[in-house]
């Protein structure tokens, strides 16, 4: 059980997180101004009922990179295990993106999985103006937009959700594991939401689970996004078969806009 919950919960929803708003890339228009900058960093921490499971870093680094002659962002995700659970089942996974800086389109992805004994490695180049990607094991074409892991939560958050409607619904396309694949997601409305940093206004989001082994028949997953100008997932909640997965922002630094929790 506890394998299970280090390699598909934490990771997933930090999947989920990334691509949660991302599926609005072909229904709504990007802000023209930047709300993110080189030197921002995220932490989260993953609690499964009382226990820390496992803790992610997401960070904006400058780059000296170019493609098509385009300066990039580099954008890098980590993951690992911690405390009992990683004596038990170890996982440290790393996943970079470099992104152009006006676009955020994604140019190039690589990622490095390390899950007990399991090892992935991959190496994806984006062809935007083709729509197709080349990975280690082959290249595959795409229609519409489509992303990477990392990508699509900094994508994401430069969306202009202004005019969405609580029930709306969203479809995305994203590149993981060697192949495409689509997820669906809810728009559930606005919510007042409270994380290690404070309170917050958010926008709640419900993408579409499947029951099984992990999951309870009726379980939903439920991510809560700053409603403000950063964008920032602080919260991520579900319902596992045996007690709850819970994701909560600990720390923010060098965000381009100031955090405005809520005052008591």
């Amino acid at each position: 059980m506890k394998k299970l919950l280090i390699n598909k919960y934490f990771f997933t929803v930090l999947l989920f997180i990334a691509c949660c708003k991302g599926g609005f890339a072909q229904e709504l228009k990007k802000i023209n101004e930047s709300i993110f900058k080189a030197g921002e960093q995220l932490d989260y921490k993953m609690k499964y009922g009382f226990f820390t499971a496992a803790e992610a870093t997401i960070k904006v680094e400058a780059s000296d990179k170019k493609y098509n002659d385009r300066p990039t962002f580099h954008l890098v995700a980590e993951g690992k295990t911690a405390g009992s659970f990683d004596l038990f089942y170890k996982v440290r996974n790393r996943y970079e993106s470099y992104v152009d800086q006006t676009t955020l389109m994604p140019y190039f992805y690589t990622e490095n999985r390390r899950e007990g004994k399991y090892r992935h490695t991959d190496n994806v180049t984006f062809d935007q103006k083709d729509k197709k990607v080349t990975a280690n094991k082959g290249t595959f074409g795409y229609k519409g937009e489509s992303f990477d892991f990392v990508s699509a939560y900094y994508f994401a958050r430069a969306i202009d959700v202004s005019k969405l409607q609580q029930g709306d619904t969203f479809d995305l396309q994203y590149f993981l594991e060697d192949g495409f694949h689509s997820m669906q997601i809810t728009y559930v409305g606005t919510e007042t939401v409270e994380c290690s940093l404070g309170k917050f206004n958010c926008l709640k989001f419900s993408p579409a689970i499947i029951p099984g082994r992990i999951f309870r028949k009726n379980s939903k997953l439920y991510l809560w996004v700053t409603n403000d100008k950063n964008r920032i997932p602080v919260k991520a909640h579900v319902e596992v078969l045996i007690g709850s997965v819970t994701m909560d922002l600990k720390s923010a630094t060098g965000l381009k806009y100031p955090l405005n929790p809520i005052k008591d």
